[in-house]
């Protein structure tokens, strides 16, 4: 199992990769990788191999890991091209207090995880500038619009998405109280600078990396995702946040639902 920062998942393969086996690879880990804009299973499959193509897991969905220490129930999504090795890994994690459904899509499953963070980021701005549960309702709904744009555009089922690694995971992360991108923006929203909202969590927050992956990936995918480009241009460009959520809200409107 992997479960470290996503910018590491190379390094610590490429290091470990003597003493791996012929044995499946299961990710915690969420991300997309900078440089070469791989999703975790990219990387992994670059690292050790095309072998490792049908024996490589995703592990996605609501979780917070100090919930699940504490022994309260969590249900995940463990997806892999080998349904039957999707199956018997779940059946080995399951427990009284830990439940994994199983997918085929793991290019869904990848993305979805990656992307939730960038979106829990402009949640939190929303939070912290005071704004309502209107407004951070729909930007939630519409990051996830995006998210399935991408990960369809990739190839994936957009279904996937209105499951535990879209919706599911989304949701959690955008409004739990634990979630370290969701109080990066928030702090943000309150008039911090990055360096401040990073300093005032102590731990990684994921999708600060992940947004100038993510703004490069719809670029090259030819992708509209204005909530990512927003997060982007806060983070990366100094937009003054007030500033780009007004731009968002002020955007053109069109079609709900376009995943073409």
């Amino acid at each position: 199992m992997v479960a470290v920062p996503s910018q590491a998942v190379r390094s610590c393969l490429t290091e470990s990769k003597k003493y791996i086996g012929d044995v499946p690879v299961v990710l915690a880990a969420k991300g997309i990788e900078t440089g070469s804009l791989m999703t975790m299973d990219e990387v992994v499959h670059d690292v050790l191999g095309a072998a490792w193509e049908n024996r490589t897991l995703a592990m996605s969905g609501p979780s917070f890991a100090k919930e699940i220490i504490q022994g309260m129930p969590t249900a995940v999504v463990m997806a892999c091209k080998d349904e039957a090795l999707a199956t018997r890994i779940a059946d080995i994690l399951f427990s009284d207090t830990f439940r994994a459904y199983t997918s085929t899509d793991i290019v869904g499953v990848e993305v979805g995880g990656a992307l939730k963070n960038v979106m829990a980021i402009a949640a939190g701005g929303v939070i912290g500038m005071g704004w309502g549960h209107n407004v951070r309702a729909s930007l939630v709904t519409r990051g996830l619009s995006e998210i399935t744009r991408i990960a369809v555009a990739k190839g994936a089922n957009p279904l996937t998405l209105s499951g535990l690694a879209g919706v599911g995971d989304l949701m959690l992360t955008c409004t739990g109280g634990l979630s370290r991108n969701r109080a990066v923006g928030q702090a943000l929203g309150e008039g911090k600078t990055l360096e401040q909202a990073q300093e005032s969590i102590k731990q990684v927050a994921e999708g600060v990396i992940t947004a100038k992956s993510a703004y490069l990936l719809i670029e090259k995918l030819g992708v509209d995702c204005p909530i990512i480009e927003t997060v982007y241009r806060v983070l990366y460009e100094g937009v003054p946040i007030d500033k780009a959520v007004q731009g968002l809200v002020e955007r053109p409107t069109g079609q709900e639902l376009q995943y073409d």
